[in-house]
């Protein structure tokens, strides 16, 4: 399974936030849609990742003080991304390995999408449920 098929499962539609945006503007959007992690984008260009992590990170390093400064001063610059035509069981192992657990679809610098480990696990599972039915029904016959 690819990361195509993912998206057409899921949808592309992408949460994203400005880089200028206030680290408590970021917090309100990460508490508002119960995400993680969020790109962060100008003009449709993935310019880096912000998560809860980063967010914790700043906050006992600096204080309530980062409240108040843009989430380019706290976000991920080097973010590892994936293309539509990456596979789900190789992109699951890059996770695993990078510790992360957001990867943005990125096709020619542009941001089309978004998965989670929790959307390959899903991706996983529906493709050993498919083999499991057919497995099934090749000894029924």
């Amino acid at each position: 399974m690819r990361i195509a098929d993912v998206l057409r499962n899921k949808g592309d539609a992408v949460v994203t936030v400005e880089p200028d945006m206030t680290v408590a503007g970021l917090l309100a959007c990460l508490a508002e849609g119960n995400y993680g992690a969020v790109p962060v984008v100008r003009d449709g260009a993935l310019m880096g990742m912000v998560s809860e992590r980063d967010v914790v990170r700043r906050l006992h390093a600096d204080g309530a003080a980062v409240l108040e400064r843009p989430v380019s001063e706290i976000m991920t610059t080097v973010v590892a991304t994936c293309l539509p035509d990456d596979g789900v069981a190789h992109l699951a192992q890059v996770m695993t390995e990078r510790r992360v657990r957001h990867l943005p679809v990125v096709v020619d610098g542009q941001l089309r999408g978004i998965v989670s480990i929790g959307d390959l696990v899903k991706a996983r599972i529906d493709t050993l449920e498919v083999e499991r039915e057919q497995l099934a029904s090749y000894i029924a016959q």
